[in-house]
């Protein structure tokens, strides 16, 4: 007597695409993820001239924005001296690869009402360019 199996093995193929599907995915996406920190500094300093009237690279030189100087790391909203929108102050934001990523390609999106008006960097390489020009500026 055969058992009746409603899904039986015609399901298990599927089940195993699907699950292989979502490896391949899983292992596209972390391949994918270096491609941020893979930015050229060089070419990043180029893109950061769009940032100049307001920011600057050296330490302790505050603009209309706060000086950029070791942003890579460090909370936002955390330059002392510095008046930060109250947005800004209690996003708990770290700047780091993601955040910056993020924030560049459109502030208003990632702090509303904050202070930034910069309608963002949506090339993703410029983005991956300019991050890696913002890890250069430390001590």
């Amino acid at each position: 007597m055969k058992s009746c199996d409603p899904a039986g093995a015609a399901a298990r193929p599927l089940v195993s695409l699907g699950a292989g599907l979502f490896a391949l995915l899983a292992v596209l996406s972390f391949a994918a993820a270096p491609a941020l920190a893979d930015g050229d500094a060089e070419a990043g300093r180029k893109v950061f001239s769009q940032c100049i009237a307001c920011h600057r690279a050296e330490e302790g030189k505050n603009l209309i924005g706060p000086s950029l100087f070791g942003v890579h790391g460090r909370p936002a909203a955390s330059v002392e001296g510095f008046s930060y929108s109250p947005a800004l102050k209690n996003s708990k934001l770290t700047w780091d690869d993601a955040s910056l990523d993020k924030y560049l390609e459109n502030p208003t999106a990632v702090i509303r009402g904050g202070r930034m008006a910069f309608p963002g960097v949506k090339d993703p390489k410029a983005r991956a360019d300019v991050i890696a020009y913002l890890k250069t500026l430390h001590k």
